[in-house]
């Protein structure tokens, strides 16, 4: 594929994913690049999100993999000296141009981090908070929208009991869970997921990875791993970001089955085989 094509993805070109999926660009992003100070990260990336489908970003550390993630929430607006170019679309609008309300739209875009960042509050007020935060202040819709997020993610029959107690004492895997819980609360249309499993012990890991696949459908997902065996289970569509003279760009985008069993470009060969990277 020719990556410095204005639109080398489309959907011709891929084959639909599993059925849940639903061949229809959400997020389309056109020749984006990201810069911080004199110093660019990430540079020609395209590529089509569609929604309902779990969409995976693999390739070796610092090649821009995090840096795409948060243009797409204007989590980018909240660093020094960070400036984005391109195009993002989303529902009619460039999320670079247009005047967007970022608190609604993170509220339509939910970030999931690295490492769990649970508020040193209840386990109840974690996801009471973003609700009285984004103007929901009927007590008992609160209420059922925190069991319902809790139920989501699999978390209420264990903890039920003990909603008033810090979420701070949680395990990892469980604060990992309160923490998707805590996004899923506010009903986003796409998850954008950094590393959610990277800091967890292999148990806590297969869990949220068994909720990630159980969230495919209902959410558009946008998870960056480094673990090509869960790519390969939970992702529709996979891309691979590569450093090129010392800037991140996406190398290829395709279905996922595809990308791993017959890569288009010798790099992404060379990753996915462990030859390089």
């Amino acid at each position: 594929m020719n990556q410095q094509n204005a639109n080398p993805y489309t959907l011709g070109e891929i084959e639909q994913g599993t059925p849940c999926c639903v061949p229809q660009p959400l997020l389309q992003v056109r020749d984006l690049a990201v810069s911080y100070g004199e110093k660019t990260v990430l540079s020609q990336v395209s590529l089509d999100i569609y929604k309902g489908c779990i969409t995976a970003l693999i390739g070796p550390s610092g090649c821009g993999k995090t840096s795409f993630l948060t243009t797409l929430n204007r989590l980018t607006d909240q660093q020094a000296h960070a400036q984005v170019s391109g195009q993002i679309l989303f529902d009619g609008q460039d999320l670079l141009r247009d005047p967007i309300d970022t608190l609604r739209l993170r509220r339509r875009i939910g970030m999931i981090f690295q490492r769990p960042n649970p508020f040193p509050l209840s386990i109840w007020r974690n996801l009471e908070l973003p609700l009285k935060e984004h103007g929901v202040q009927d007590r008992r819709v609160r209420a059922q929208k925190i069991e319902q997020a809790l139920r989501d993610v699999g978390l209420w029959n264990e903890i039920s009991d003990r909603l008033d107690s810090s979420a701070l004492a949680l395990s990892g895997g469980q604060q990992q869970r309160l923490c998707i819980a805590r996004a899923l609360v506010l009903e986003p249309e796409i998850l954008l997921m950094d590393e959610p499993c990277s800091a967890l012990d292999p148990i806590s890991s297969g869990v949220v990875e068994e909720l990630i696949l159980r969230l495919r459908g209902r959410y558009t997902v946008i998870i960056v791993t480094h673990n090509l065996a869960q790519a390969r289970r939970v992702a529709n569509y996979a891309g691979f970001f590569w450093m090129t003279e010392r800037v991140g760009k996406l190398i290829e985008f395709g279905q996922c089955r595809h990308l791993f069993e017959s890569p288009g470009h010798e790099l992404t060969a060379a990753y996915i085989s462990g030859a390089r990277g």
